[in-house]
């Protein structure tokens, strides 16, 4: 369990323009949200000494962007093969490089042409080698067409319906419209949802993420070291990363999983609050990973905010709106302000415990819950202002 409560900090975030299609090369997102986190801390580029991301082939090296940014010495460089799962595996292990001697100052980030040039969510020539020789015959090779089987299972078991995830959809959409960055800002009602596009069944186009183009980064640092910079530090109380003994052989493996009506969160939950000291109750406002919007349901159960299966009627009566008892995506997320692999919501959280998120702010947030990951494996983080 993640031992560390409020001894280390995120004290800088950036981020560039979010779009179709950026005109840039991955390198130039990243460096420029880097240098942006760095300025937002108030932190010389030449203090820094880490740097970690993580990618699904798709970015480029921490140590092409430390060479680019021209740290002195990038003591600490690490990549993570990983997809969503690993957006706040990256803070937590920059926290425990900086505990471990390792570095003192890291920067983390997130750099991608999702849009423009490796397109995650579309089909692509796949090798016939591990659980890929088992789905790829039948079609089954694309990220919507898998978490639809995981949606239908929850369906079957508790009834969820369409309309439950048009909720998550239209809440998201309704908190972009108030954010400046996001990449759809135009209102959508229920009705609006249902008459979307069919893609997989269950899922409308309104069910999925955006494909994006962009970057963003945050800085961490040590507690005592934050309290000197430009923002109010923003304390990591806790976290954890996991998914149960039958994660699979890569991230697309659910052949092994037990029970596709739920994912990671509810093998992570324990160490997740015990490690925080705090519970759901606590949560003034959480940054929920929505690549799809039935993942949102499956974590608020694993999580424990409402009971197993009832996450439809828990996001269908309000309760996730800014004004809920658990306002959720409060950017958007990534079905509305973008899909930079999560990280965003990490920026999210740090601007809305800070008090700068402008019209969509949650007045009086103290504690912010972010999390990552849609089936067999994720993580989760609790931050306080």
């Amino acid at each position: 369990m993640w031992s560390l409560r409020d001894r280390h900090c995120i004290a800088g975030i950036g981020f560039t323009e979010y779009s179709k299609a950026s005109g840039r090369t991955v390198l130039d997102l990243a460096s420029s949200a880097c240098l942006a986190a760095a300025e937002d801390a108030g932190v010389a580029v030449e203090a820094i000494d880490g740097i970690v991301s993580f990618h699904f082939n798709d970015s480029v090296p921490a140590i092409a962007v430390a060479t680019q940014l021209g740290l002195p010495a990038a003591r600490y460089a690490i990549d993570i093969a990983g997809g969503g799962n690993a957006a706040n595996l990256i803070v937590l292990q920059a926290a425990a490089a900086i505990e471990a001697g390792l570095a003192e100052t890291v920067l983390c980030y997130r750099a991608m042409n999702g849009r423009s040039g490796f397109r995650l969510g579309g089909g692509r020539e796949l090798s016939a080698h591990g659980v890929t020789q088992y789905t790829a015959p039948f079609g089954w090779i694309t990220y919507p067409q898998a978490m639809a089987m995981w949606c239908r299972r929850h369906m079957i078991e508790y009834g969820t319906t369409s309309e439950q995830l048009g909720a998550v959809a239209v809440t998201c959409r309704a908190n972009a419209v108030l954010n400046a960055r996001a990449m759809q800002r135009q209102p959508i009602g229920l009705d609006d949802y249902l008459a979307s596009r069919p893609i997989v069944d269950p899922f409308r186009m309104l069910d999925i993420c955006l494909e994006s183009d962009g970057a963003c980064a945050v800085l961490v640092t040590r507690a005592d070291r934050a309290r000197d910079l430009r923002h109010r530090p923003v304390y990591i109380m806790g976290g954890a990363y996991g998914g149960g003994p039958n994660q699979g052989e890569d991230l697309f493996d659910a052949i092994r999983w037990p029970d596709h009506s739920h994912n990671y969160a509810r093998y992570i939950a324990a160490d997740l609050w015990g490690s925080a000291g705090v519970g759901p109750t606590d949560v003034d406002v959480a940054e929920i990973y929505d690549c799809f919007t039935y993942s949102v349901l499956m974590q608020l159960e694993g999580l424990g905010f409402c009971k197993e299966g009832e996450g439809g009627p828990f996001v269908a009566d309000g309760r996730i709106a800014r004004d809920g008892a658990l306002p959720i995506n409060t950017h958007g997320g990534l079905l509305s302000e973008a899909y930079i692999h999560g990280l965003n919501h990490v920026v999210e959280a740090v601007s809305q415990l800070r008090g700068h998120a402008g019209p969509r702010q949650i007045p009086d947030a103290e504690i912010a819950l972010t999390t990552a990951g849609a089936m067999t494996c994720g993580s989760a983080m609790v931050l306080r202002r």
